[in-house]
């Protein structure tokens, strides 16, 4: 006869729950057709995800492929996370806008610091400008739509007012006078208008293909040196 006390029920349920562990819970699977979370994005990133991927749809697709679903897409995120951040397209563009501005001011103020005569600084700036819009022509293209924009809002409105002052100390160091931020002088205003007119209109003439005839009829000379020898003339003339 064995002496091993025999279990009571009561012992073996004990025993039961000690040794039996529960199997882990699975993760549960994302609905089918659910769009992608935001949850990636933490700390304010999210809105700046956002802005990059509104950038390369911009450059790849153009002004017409720039929608607040394309956006979204583009950034792995739901539909309702740009209008959300930003409110429309027009919010959108307008702040995507703002950084083309604040990185073409940086690229122009980095060209006019080289040492050289005014002339020397002027024509390197009018040289970088056509260089940005060139790496850039959606942003370039984005930055003067002014229908598209809201020039009311902050980010945009500095970005913007940065760029005319930059402009206007370019002119007021080559006329060696001083232009005041608020009030222009007819022949300061007619300068400051005649710079930019030049200096955007080629840049656009370039980016639209129109200055192709003009370029095939000078063997051996590209767009920077016709920029060059148009901005000489210029000045022999001012």
């Amino acid at each position: 006869m064995s002496t091993r006390p025999r279990a009571t029920p009561t012992a073996a349920k004990a025993a039961s729950k000690s040794t039996i562990k529960p199997a882990p819970k699975r993760a549960g699977k994302q609905p089918a057709g659910k769009p992608a979370e935001d949850a990636p994005y933490h700390h304010g990133a999210l809105r700046d995800a956002l802005l990059a991927a509104a950038e390369r749809v911009l450059e790849r697709d153009g002004l017409e492929g720039l929608t607040l679903r394309a956006v979204a897409r583009e950034a792995g995120v739901s539909h309702a996370a740009p209008t959300h951040h930003f409110g429309d397209l027009t919010g959108l563009v307008s702040e995507l806008a703002a950084i083309g501005f604040r990185r073409f001011n940086a690229e122009l103020a980095a060209a006019g610091s080289i040492d050289g005569t005014a002339s020397e600084k002027a024509m390197a700036r009018a040289a970088r400008y056509v260089a940005c819009a060139r790496a850039h022509p959606g942003m370039y293209q984005l930055m003067f739509r002014g229908e598209r924009l809201d020039m009311t809002r902050p980010a945009l409105h500095e970005a913007s007012e940065a760029a005319f002052a930059g402009l206007a100390g370019a002119v007021a160091a080559r006329l060696q006078t001083p232009i005041a931020r608020e009030t222009l002088t007819l022949e300061q205003a007619a300068e400051i208008a005649r710079a930019w007119s030049m200096i955007h209109g080629f840049t656009t003439l370039l980016l639209d293909g129109r200055l192709t005839d003009i370029l095939h009829r000078l063997p051996g000379v590209d767009a920077e040196t016709l920029l060059g020898a148009m901005l000489k003339s210029a000045m022999r003339g001012a």
